[in-house]
C-alpha cells in the first residue's frame, strides 16, 4: 500500500485534537428557539427531568418562567441553586450565582436565557462566559437561546423584523455545543399562544403581534434556526468523518465543489455551480488547487484566478485556495475530505495526442469520483471574465545588474578556493565548490543570476582545472563528458533551487498579505460608525501601498468626499469627473484606465453583490501606473472587505432609522389617541355645562353652583393636560434647567397637597414625614410638580375611601419620600415601562384618563435633579409605591441655637 494511501486512511488530527479537548470538559446542549414562546425553557426542563430519573445530579442555576404555570409546575421537585442578589443603580437584581454552582458542582446545571447580561459587577459580563467556566469545570450545561441573538444573524433579524436586538452570543460559542435542539412550532401555534396569554399578558401579546409576531416575520425566524442549526450538523458529521478516517462523501446533505483554474471561462463554471447549488439548497465552494504551474502564468492569468475567487463570493460560495501537486488526487483529497457529493470541473479541450502521453485530468476525477457525482461543463464565450480595465506596472524578472556582479565575484571566490585546495590537497572533484557558488547565487537572486554563474563557472573550470590549463580547449573526451554533466548538473540545480526560493517567496509574501487582510477585517468587525470605518479603510490602503487615497460616498445624491489619507481636499475638474463617471458606470476610471486616464487619480468602484456602495481613487508621485500587479490584487482584496463592511453600516444605519420611524408613528398615534380622548372629554363637560347655564333659565343657585364647579374642575384638568406635553417638550428639548436650592421637602409636600387637595378630596391622606431630615438641594417648583403628578397618580388608581401615604426618611447619605397607594398595585410586567412616555397600564377591561405623560415627567424631573424615582407593589397590602431617593449634601446650613 502507497503511503499517500496510507495517509488517506488516517484520522485528521485537528479532528482528534478537537475531540480529546471534548473529553475533559462538560458537555453543552442548546435549546434553539425562532421566536420566544416556542417551549424552550419547558423542553429543557422535560429533558433534564429525564436525565434526574436516570440518576444524573441535575441542579437548576437559572430558569425564568415568566409566570408560566406549565412552566413552574416543572421546577417543581428540582435542586434550585439560590440566586445571587446585585445593587444596580439603587434596585436591586437577581443573578445566577457562578460561583455557588462551581462549589455544589452537579453533573447538569440548567442555565436559561444565554444571551443575557449580567449586572455589573459579576465575574462575567455576559451569561454564555458564566457558562464558558462551567463547562471548563466539567459541569454539563443545558441552555436556552432564540436565533435573533446569535451575532452574525443580528443585522438579518433586525432587517426582517426591524428590531434590533442588543443582547448577542458569539457564533463560536454556538458552534462549540454538542448538541443543538431546534424547539419548532409553526406560526398559527404560536400566534395561537400568544393570544391565549401562554406567552406575554395580553396587552403585551396584542402589542407583540402587531409588531414582531407576524406570520411573514415567525417564517423568515423559522428558516433561519433550521438553517443554522443544519449548518452546525453538517460541521458535525465533517469532524465525525475527519476523526475516524471515513471516507465520504456521505449523502447526509448535498454539497457542491468547483474546481477553477486560469482558464477564462472559469466564470461559466462559477454559474453553473451557483444554479446547482440553488437547486439542491446546498452550499458550494470554489476551489483552486496551486501548483508548481502556477508559478509559471502571466499577470493575466493570474489576475483572472483572482477575479473568479471574488466572483464566487459574490455569488454566495466560498473561494478555496489549496496547495497541490497531482491536481487530480488533490482534488478528490480534498471533496472526500470535506464531504462534497457533487463535484464541477470544465471540460478540456486539449487533443486525444495531448492525452495519451499526458493524461486528461477530466478523466482521471471522473474514472476516480467514486460516489462523487462529476458534472463536466463547456463554458460560452459571453460568460468570459472581463480583463483588466487598468494598466499595472510590469514586474522585472531579469534581476538587477548588482545581482551579476555578486554573481560574478561567488565565481571568482569559487575558484580562489579552488587553486588553494589544488595546491595543498589532492582534490579530485574541485567542480564540487563551483557548484556552491551556482547553489548560492540561485538562493540569494533567483534564476537567471544562478544560470549566468553555471555558465561562467564551467568556463572557469575548463580554463583553470582541465589540461591543457589556461586554454578553453580540452585534450581527453573524459572530460568533456564530465564537464557537459558539471553544466546539466549546474542548470539543474540552478532552476530546482531558484523555484524553491520563488515558492518561498511568495509564500512569506502571501502570509504577510493574509495577515494584512485579517488584521483590517478585524479593525473593520469592531467599528460601527460609518466614518470611522472610512477613515481606518482609507489609512489601510494608504499604508499597505504606498498610496494617497480618497473615498467618496454619495450624500443625498451627488458623491462627495467622505475620507482621505493625507487628509486632503481634491480640487481638480477632471478627478471630479472621473469619481462621477466611475460611480455611474461601475468601471474604472482616470489615471491607467480606459476612461479619463489624464486624471491625477485611479478611482475604483466599491462594490459588493447588491452593486456599487463607494469609489476609492489612489494616486502616488510615481510616473506611470500606480500598482503593480499584485498590488492591484490586494487592492481589490480590501475594497472588497471595505465594502462588505460599508453595506454593514448602511444596513444597520437602515434599520435604526427604520426603528426610529416606527417609534415616531407609535408616539404619534398615542399622542392623538390621548389628544381626543383626553382634550375633548373635559371640553365637552365645559360646552355643556355653559350651555346649560346659558339655555336654561330658573335654575337654582345650589344647580348654579355645581355647574360653575364642574367648569372650573374640567378647565383645571385639562390645564394640567396641557401643562404636561409643555413640560415633556421641555424635557425632549433639553430646556429643562433646575434652579438648585437647599431645600426641606416637608414645606414642598405641604404645597403639593395643598394644590392636589381638590383631586384627594375623595382620599385619606396619612403623612409621615420626619422631623430630623436634611436639607436637599431641589428645585421647589420641579418637585412639587412631581409630587403633585404623582398624588394625582395614586387618586386615579387608588379606590375611593381609601389612604394615600406620604413618607419620608434619611439614611445619612440620602432622603427617601415614598407615595403608597392601596389601589390594585401594578403588574409585574408593566413594571419596567411604567416612566415610558404615554405608557399606560391597562385594568381589566377599563383605562383610567390619562395621557400617559405624568410619570415620564415625574423622571424626567427627578433625574434632572440628580435624584432616582423607582416603583414597586407594596408588601404589606394591595397598592403601589413611588420611591424617590435624594443624596444629601455634605454642606447643610447652621441651626442657630435656641
Amino acid at each position: 500500500m502507497s503511503d499517500q494511501s496510507m495517509q488517506d486512511k488516517r484520522p485528521s488530527p485537528e479532528a482528534l485534537l478537537e475531540e480529546a479537548a471534548r473529553e475533559t470538559r462538560g458537555r453543552l446542549k442548546i435549546f434553539l428557539g425562532a421566536a420566544p414562546g416556542v417551549g424552550k425553557t419547558y423542553e429543557m426542563l422535560l429533558s433534564a427531568a429525564a436525565r434526574r430519573r436516570d440518576g444524573v445530579d441535575v441542579a437548576i442555576g437559572i430558569v425564568e418562567t415568566h409566570g408560566r404555570e406549565e412552566t413552574q409546575a416543572l421546577v417543581e421537585g428540582f435542586e434550585v441553586i439560590p440566586r445571587k442578589r446585585v445593587d444596580y443603580k439603587g434596585r436591586t437584581l437577581e443573578e445566577m450565582d457562578l460561583e455557588a454552582i462551581l462549589q455544589r458542582a452537579p453533573q447538569l446545571v440548567l442555565v436559561d436565557e444565554l444571551a443575557h447580561t449580567n449586572a455589573a459587577g459579576g465575574r462575567h459580563p455576559k451569561r454564555h462566559m458564566d457558562v464558558e467556566d462551567l463547562l471548563a469545570a466539567g459541569i454539563d450545561v443545558y441552555t436556552t437561546v432564540n436565533i435573533q441573538h446569535l451575532e452574525s444573524l443580528n443585522d438579518v433579524v433586525a432587517q426582517i423584523t426591524r428590531i434590533r436586538v442588543r443582547e448577542t452570543v458569539p457564533d463560536a460559542f454556538v458552534d462549540q455545543a454538542d448538541e443543538i435542539e431546534v424547539i419548532d412550532i409553526t406560526p398559527g401555534d404560536l400566534i395561537q399562544r400568544l393570544k391565549e396569554g401562554k406567552v406575554y399578558v395580553p396587552k403585551t401579546a396584542h402589542r407583540a403581534l402587531t409588531h414582531y409576531f407576524s406570520p411573514g416575520n415567525l417564517t423568515a425566524l423559522r428558516e433561519l434556526a433550521l438553517r443554522r442549526t443544519a449548518q452546525r450538523v453538517d460541521q458535525q458529521l465533517l469532524t465525525h468523518m475527519q476523526a475516524h478516517a471515513i471516507s465520504g462523501p456521505w449523502a447526509a446533505g448535498d454539497r457542491v465543489l468547483v474546481v477553477i483554474n486560469e482558464h477564462p471561462k472559469a466564470a461559466a463554471l462559477l454559474r453553473y455551480a451557483r444554479r446547482l447549488a440553488e437547486r439542491l439548497r446546498a452550499p458550494w465552494v470554489a476551489l483552486y488547487v496551486e501548483t508548481q504551474h502556477a508559478l509559471r502564468l502571466s499577470e493575466a492569468e493570474r489576475d483572472r484566478i483572482a477575479d473568479a475567487m471574488r466572483l464566487a463570493e459574490r455569488l454566495g460560495g466560498e473561494a478555496v485556495t489549496i496547495p497541490g501537486g497531482e491536481l487530480a488526487n488533490d482534488i478528490l483529497r480534498y471533496a472526500e475530505a470535506n464531504n462534497f457529493s457533487h463535484l464541477v470541473i470544465g471540460r478540456t479541450k486539449r487533443s486525444r495526442l495531448y492525452e495519451m502521453f499526458f493524461g486528461s485530468v477530466t478523466y482521471e476525477l471522473v474514472r476516480s469520483a467514486g460516489n462523487i457525482a462529476v458534472h463536466v461543463v463547456t463554458g460560452q464565450e459571453h460568460e468570459q471574465i472581463g480583463a483588466k480595465t487598468v494598466a499595472t506596472r510590469p514586474v522585472s524578472t531579469s534581476g538587477d545588474p548588482w545581482s551579476y556582479l555578486v554573481s560574478t565575484g561567488l565565481v571568482g571566490a569559487a575558484l580562489g578556493v579552488g587553486l588553494v585546495l589544488t595546491r595543498i590537497l589532492e582534490v579530485q572533484n574541485v567542480a564540487l565548490v563551483f557548484f556552491a557558488s551556482v547553489l548560492v547565487s540561485a538562493v540569494a537572486y533567483g534564476l537567471w543570476p544562478a544560470l549566468f554563474v553555471s555558465a561562467l563557472s564551467v568556463l572557469a573550470f575548463n580554463f583553470f582545472f582541465l589540461p591543457p590549463l589556461y586554454t578553453f580547449t580540452i585534450s581527453d573526451p573524459e572530460n568533456v563528458v564530465a564537464l557537459f554533466f558539471f553544466l546539466v548538473v549546474a542548470l539543474i540545480a540552478s532552476n530546482l533551487t531558484a523555484n524553491v526560493r520563488r515558492q518561498a517567496m511568495v509564500a512569506r509574501r502571501r502570509a504577510k498579505t493574509t495577515e494584512d487582510l485579517y488584521l483590517f477585517s478585524r479593525k473593520l468587525a469592531g467599528i460601527a460608525s460609518l466614518d470611522d470605518l472610512l477613515w481606518v479603510t482609507a489609512s489601510q490602503v494608504a499604508s499597505m501601498l504606498q498610496v494617497r487615497v480618497v473615498l467618496f460616498l454619495p450624500d443625498n445624491g451627488p458623491l462627495a468626499l467622505k475620507a482621505a489619507w493625507p487628509p486632503e481636499d481634491v480640487a481638480e475638474e477632471a478627478d471630479l469627473a472621473a469619481a462621477k463617471w466611475c460611480w455611474e458606470s461601475n468601471k474604472p476610471a482616470g489615471r491607467g484606465a480606459d476612461t479619463l486616464p489624464g486624471a491625477r487619480r485611479l478611482f475604483l468602484p466599491m462594490r459588493t453583490g447588491r452593486g456599487p456602495v463607494a469609489v476609492i481613487g489612489i494616486d502616488s508621485d510615481k510616473t506611470g501606473p500606480i500598482l503593480d500587479p499584485d498590488q492591484r490584487r490586494l487592492l481589490d482584496a480590501l475594497t472588497d472587505q471595505a465594502a462588505l463592511a460599508i453595506e454593514r453600516v448602511n444596513l444597520a444605519e437602515d434599520v435604526d432609522r427604520a426603528e426610529r420611524a416606527a417609534e415616531k408613528d407609535r408616539l404619534r398615534s398615542a399622542l392623538l389617541t390621548s389628544i381626543s380622548h383626553d382634550l375633548r372629554t373635559p371640553l365637552a363637560s365645559i360646552l355643556g355645562a355653559a350651555a346649560s347655564l346659558r339655555t336654561l333659565s330658573g335654575l337654582s343657585a345650589t344647580d348654579r353652583e355645581e355647574l360653575l364647579s364642574t367648569i372650573q374642575e374640567e378647565s383645571e384638568r385639562l390645564n394640567r393636560f396641557i401643562a404636561n406635553l409643555l413640560d415633556m417638550t421641555r424635557l425632549e428639548s433639553g430646556a429643562i434647567a433646575p434652579n438648585m436650592s437647599l431645600l426641606y421637602i416637608g414645606e414642598i409636600v405641604a404645597s403639593a397637597l395643598r394644590r392636589a387637595e381638590k383631586i384627594l378630596a375623595g382620599h385619606r391622606i396619612e403623612r409621615r414625614i420626619a422631623a430630623d431630615l436634611p436639607m436637599v438641594k431641589l428645585d421647589a417648583v420641579l418637585f412639587e410638580q412631581v409630587l403633585f403628578n404623582l398624588l394625582d397618580n395614586a387618586s386615579k388608581y387608588a379606590p375611593p375611601n381609601s389612604t394615600i401615604r406620604i413618607q419620608s426618611w434619611s439614611d445619612g447619605t440620602a432622603v427617601h419620600l415614598q407615595v403608597l397607594d392601596e389601589g390594585d398595585g401594578i403588574p409585574k410586567e408593566d413594571l419596567p415601562r411604567i416612566f415610558d412616555k404615554f405608557y399606560r397600564v391597562r385594568k381589566s377591561d377599563s383605562q383610567r384618563a390619562g395621557t400617559g405623560l405624568g410619570l415620564a415627567i415625574c423622571r424626567g424631573f427627578v433625574e434632572a435633579m440628580g435624584g432616582l424615582i423607582e416603583v414597586a407593589n407594596r408588601s404589606d397590602r394591595s397598592g403601589a409605591v413611588f420611591t424617590i431617593t435624594l443624596p444629601v449634601p455634605a454642606e447643610q446650613p447652621e441651626t442657630e441655637a435656641a
